[in-house]
């Protein structure tokens, strides 16, 4: 059957039922986002941006993604393409509901991933792509002692979780967003292993994707991201075609729309979404810091 939205929920063609949360304009809606959320993340991830970009005439829906918030299979790893497709669905019925509006699919970090993969492998009818610090650490990047605890982990044991322990890598320096993250009832605060080792996958097909990106797309990065590495999304905007868009943020961290300085990066998403347009200055210190050695 094809896919449906409800009051909601988006009904996928399999049937799973992805509850969403919508922000609306007020007045005219002149844009539309379809934001994709981070790994153990949910709809609520976009609390903080949302409300501006509907403030600025931009309609943002917002699913949970299979195996996350509240979706089917809250934990386990649905796979990245099952996860393209289905935002390739909900494309769908956003350019069915909102004809001729531009309509922008934002991913952060896992989201960015599988909006990486939606744009190469599914071909999404979207206009544009929005790709907050995406998650594109895969195995090459990894130390072999890591990419072998992980397989053993996965293949022997894949039902053992692990907790979040204790905090050694900061997400954002906004610290009472992250306090909510974690009280949020729709984060999840233990991973399978067989899990891991699928958002490992994903972070592979995503770097993979990069030489057949051809789509407009806008790539963004914080300088003191502790959960992507440098060197990763160095290679990663190395690969893409000469003249792919790229910000660069030099107080952002991984969780770009929700740092202290978050109002920069919100501004610039909503000038992209309304005009496929991006402040100069941001461009310029992407091409600096990609010039840089790291």
């Amino acid at each position: 059957m094809p896919p449906t939205q409800l009051a909601d929920a988006f009904e996928m063609p399999d049937g799973a039922i992805l509850p969403y949360r919508a922000w609306m304009p007020e007045g005219e809606v002149r844009a539309v986002i379809l934001a994709l959320h981070g790994f153990n993340d949910s709809k609520d991830q976009w609390e903080l941006p949302a409300p501006e970009w509907a403030k600025a005439g931009i309609a943002v829906f917002a699913p949970d993604q299979r195996g996350f918030g509240a979706a089917p299979g809250r934990g386990l790893w649905a796979g990245g393409a099952a996860m393209a497709a289905d935002a390739t669905d909900v494309a769908v019925l956003l350019r069915n509901r909102y004809p001729g509006l531009r309509l922008v699919m934002l991913g952060e970090s896992m989201g960015g991933a599988v909006a990486m993969l939606a744009a190469t492998e599914f071909h999404a009818d979207v206009d544009a792509y929005v790709l907050s610090s995406p998650a594109v650490w895969g195995r090459a990047r990894m130390k072999w002692a890591m990419q072998a605890g992980l397989w053993l982990a996965a293949t022997l044991v894949p039902g053992l979780a692990v907790g979040r322990g204790p905090v050694r890598i900061r997400a954002s320096d906004n610290n009472a967003a992250l306090i909510h993250l974690a009280r949020d009832p729709l984060t999840i605060r233990s991973t399978r292993f067989d899990t891991l080792r699928g958002l490992v996958d994903l972070m592979d097909a995503a770097l993979a994707a990069a030489p057949a990106w051809n789509a407009p797309g806008l790539f963004l990065y914080g300088a003191h991201d502790e959960l992507v590495p440098p060197a990763a999304t160095r290679r990663l905007w190395q690969t893409l075609p000469a003249g792919t868009p790229r910000a660069f943020y030099r107080d952002g961290w991984h969780l770009l729309t929700r740092d202290v300085h978050r109002d920069v990066v919100i501004g610039d998403i909503a000038a992209y979404a309304l005009s496929g347009s991006l402040p100069e200055p941001r461009m310029l210190a992407a091409h600096a810091w990609l010039a840089t050695k790291g």
